[in-house]
């Protein structure tokens, strides 16, 4: 934030957006959770604080279009949280726009400050705006905007009545009004005072009691003697209407935060209030007092009892250490048991918040690749040294450098945990796409999302986002009918997307999973023929055919949509996911469903190699796709009349040779090995000359030169600086696995 003892505003800005991008993910998701539940309270409350944030965030930087309409979305969002405004599905619809709304122009200002909006974001502006007023003023008119009207004052308060007898609404016995202050910072640079306005307060009644409250100082030398600190909780005896009260401050509407509790307040409202309170650390005390609901002398008094249980004097900290103050009071019927328990958990909330503060630091992304590199350079460096130890003869330096090589194992792993991410962060943003779409199709489809704790590297993260998207689109045109559609064939009228993920093997997997039509073989067959991707009266296995639809330009759609139909996508799909060492799968059952399961490695950076040699070259293997290596003799590998299978334990293990399949001429090993690999749920061995064990190996990307490589994912440097292919194995494993297939059933006859 500072750079030497200088506000760096640069800094503090895209500090702003990001927060107020965190802040709209948790706005929509509070809002896709409210149409699942309409009474869900603590997303309401939730959502008004992320709209409260960006408001105040927005204004402090200046930026009045954000501030003025996010004010407006606060507003509405007040009488929602005091149950003046009722919540449907039409309301959440509009509120999902404004979320968009805020997203587009925090996109726009971000780096160009704020700039003059084009006629379709004004024109979007203003239409929202014109909804938001409508049901504001519907509200404040006695009825939702769905023109239901609310009860009458004097029906409320029978209403209030009878819910007093339940123990959560009890009335907090007070015949006075309660008004709560907070000004704006800035209202004293606006020309405005405070003092002015409240003091006007004694013209229509009696103030009984003003406690000043100060807010944001954390040391004397910090105060800026023109921005204004102080809040204000004011007691107050006056036979007046609310409204009259509220116009005392209606010059004040856009300057300060303005709570009215009308006499004898419901606690309900009282726990509004604590909801509310900033978080900040406090104790029981302080939130009580602050909210109004315990005086300056009941404080002292609760304090007091508690010295006189035990004694002594006893310090802020200990207060709560000993017999809970909270229960001093609601012994002495200082307080109620629901206020006392509302507190409670706003103290809890803030705690929780604070330890997770302390516990971690927003890191910018270009010095965490920064510092991958340099890892990298590090592992590589650290390699070519144990070489030279080794060949040295030196026990103490090769004692020396083991220790070495192990720390930088560890720093290697604990920066790699650094860029690993939880994946559900990601699967949530789908909720809404799929909330989005399936209304545009007129469907209805659940989103079920579980294994979101699985951890996946940052940047895979982000650049599976968009093949994620297409699979659900297409998930939600083509996997999932309307309901007329599903209940005529016996299913239930919701459709269901899943999205799972889990690890496997060295590397996590992601399935997209819907219980929709599956796909139609039929359909399918006829368009590779026309096409001329398969022959006339060829036989494919269902896997074979399947695999067609990741060819370019393949589609059985019968009419193009918005969403999905031109048969381009799908073949975008695998490359994306081949480009970022991943397999993709497909399993469908025709009238059930359809699975997409996409096979990743958990990080693009460094992995656990492990090195072999075949001939005068070094190959590199993913340690976590390696299961086992054998010695394999000459007359095992030759004279295969079926194929290159082997008996592996009474498991029929197809294998090729690294030799023959990289054309290597020169002299031949009295001995190979075998290396047993799986990814995905299929195995393959690959012989080799001879295995040298497990390296540390750091990902090089290689030249455009080798696009068209398909077997090696990059490569490494080693220790003596020659460079080691790593292979691909998952493409590999395929190769062997289409090259043997034909053969295995002759082979398994024999085993």
């Amino acid at each position: 934030m500072a750079t030497g003892d200088k506000f760096d505003l640069t800094e503090a800005m895209g500090i702003f957006f990001t927060e107020s991008r965190e802040m709209l993910e948790t706005f929509e998701g509070c809002l896709l959770n409210l149409e699942k539940d309409f009474t869900d309270e603590e997303s309401i409350h939730a959502l008004f604080r992320a709209a409260h944030t960006i408001k105040g965030s927005s204004g402090m930087f200046g930026f009045e279009e954000i501030e003025r309409f996010t004010h407006a979305v606060e507003n509405l969002l007040d009488l929602v949280r005091k149950k003046e405004l009722s919540l449907g599905s039409e309301l959440i619809s509009i509120l999902l726009d404004c979320h968009d709304y805020i997203s587009q122009i925090i996109n726009l200002f971000d780096g160009n400050g704020e700039v003059k909006l084009p006629d379709g974001l004004a024109l979007k502006r203003d239409m929202l705006m014109e909804e938001l007023k409508k049901y504001i003023e519907g509200a404040k008119a006695g009825q939702d905007a769905a023109g239901e009207a609310r009860p009458s004052p004097g029906a409320l308060e029978e209403e209030e009545s009878v819910m007093s007898a339940d123990p959560g609404d009890e009335f907090v016995a007070s015949p006075y009004w309660h008004i709560s202050l907070r000004f704006k910072q800035s209202i004293f640079v606006d020309g405005l005072d405070p003092q002015s306005f409240i003091s006007y307060l004694n013209e229509i009644g009696k103030i009984e009691q003003v406690m000043v409250l100060a807010h944001d100082v954390t040391a004397f030398g910090d105060i800026d003697p023109e921005l204004c600190y102080l809040g204000f909780e004011i007691v107050f005896n006056a036979q007046t209407a609310k409204e009259t009260i509220e116009n005392v401050f209606d010059f004040l509407s856009e300057d300060c935060e303005l709570r009215i509790l009308p006499p004898g307040s419901n606690i309900r409202e009282y726990v509004t209030l604590i909801n509310e309170l900033p978080e900040k650390p406090m104790h029981i005390g302080e939130i009580l007092r602050e909210i109004g609901s315990l005086t300056e002398t009941e404080l002292r008094r609760a304090l007091s009892l508690q010295e006189e249980m035990f004694g002594e004097k006893l310090s802020p900290d200990q207060y709560e250490s000993k017999k809970p103050i909270g229960e001093i009071m609601v012994q002495e019927k200082m307080v109620q048991r629901p206020v006392l328990d509302a507190a409670l958990e706003k103290q809890k909330d803030i705690k929780k918040n604070e330890e997770l503060k302390k516990k971690s630091i927003r890191v910018d992304a270009f010095k965490l690749d920064n510092l991958i590199n340099l890892i990298g350079e590090l592992v590589i460096t650290g390699a070519n040294v144990k070489q030279l130890a080794e060949g040295s003869g030196n026990s103490e330096l090769n004692e020396a450098v083991s220790t070495m090589s192990r720390l930088i194992e560890d720093v290697r792993d604990s920066t790699m945990n650094i860029r690993m991410v939880q994946i559900g962060e990601t699967f949530k943003r789908y909720e809404r796409i799929v909330r989005d779409l399936s209304k545009e199709r007129g469907k209805n489809i659940e989103l079920v999302i579980s294994g979101g704790e699985t951890e996946l590297d940052k940047t895979l993260i982000e650049k599976i986002s968009d093949p994620m998207m297409h699979l659900i689109r297409n998930a939600v045109d083509h996997g999932i009918g309307t309901q007329e559609e599903r209940t005529a064939q016996g299913k239930p009228a919701k459709g269901t997307i899943y999205l799972n993920s889990y690890n496997e093997t060295g590397s996590i997997v992601i399935e997209v999973s819907d219980d929709g039509n599956g796909l139609n073989k039929r359909k399918i067959y006829a368009k590779a023929l026309e096409q001329g991707l398969i022959a006339e009266g060829q036989t494919v296995t269902d896997e074979e055919l399947f695999r067609l639809i990741f060819a370019p330009g393949f589609s059985t759609a019968e009419k193009v949509t918005n969403i999905s139909g031109r048969g381009v996508g799908m073949d975008v799909v695998k490359k994306n996911i081949e480009s970022l060492r991943g397999q993709i799968e497909l399993e469908s059952v025709e009238g059930e469903g359809t699975t997409v399961r996409i096979h990743l490695p958990l990080t693009l950076a460094i992995i656990d190699g492990f090195m072999v040699q075949v001939g005068k070259s070094y190959y590199i293997l993913p340690l976590d796709m390696v299961v086992e290596c054998n010695e394999i003799t000459e007359q095992e590998i030759e004279g295969k009349d079926a194929g290159n299978f082997m008996n592996l334990r009474g498991e029929v293990l197809p294998f090729m040779s690294l030799r023959e399949f990289f054309n290597e001429e020169s002299e031949k090993a009295t001995r190979s090995n075998i290396v047993v690999t799986e990814y995905g749920r299929k195995k393959a061995g690959f012989v080799v000359d001879r295995p040298i064990g497990e390296f540390q190996t750091v990902i090089k990307p290689m030249g455009k030169i080798f696009k068209n490589l398909k077997w090696a994912s990059g490569a490494t440097i080693l220790g003596t600086g020659d460079v080691a292919m790593i292979l691909d194995v998952p493409m590999l494993i395929q190769y062997v696995q289409e090259t043997q297939g034909a053969k295995k059933a002759t082979v398994q006859e024999t085993v």
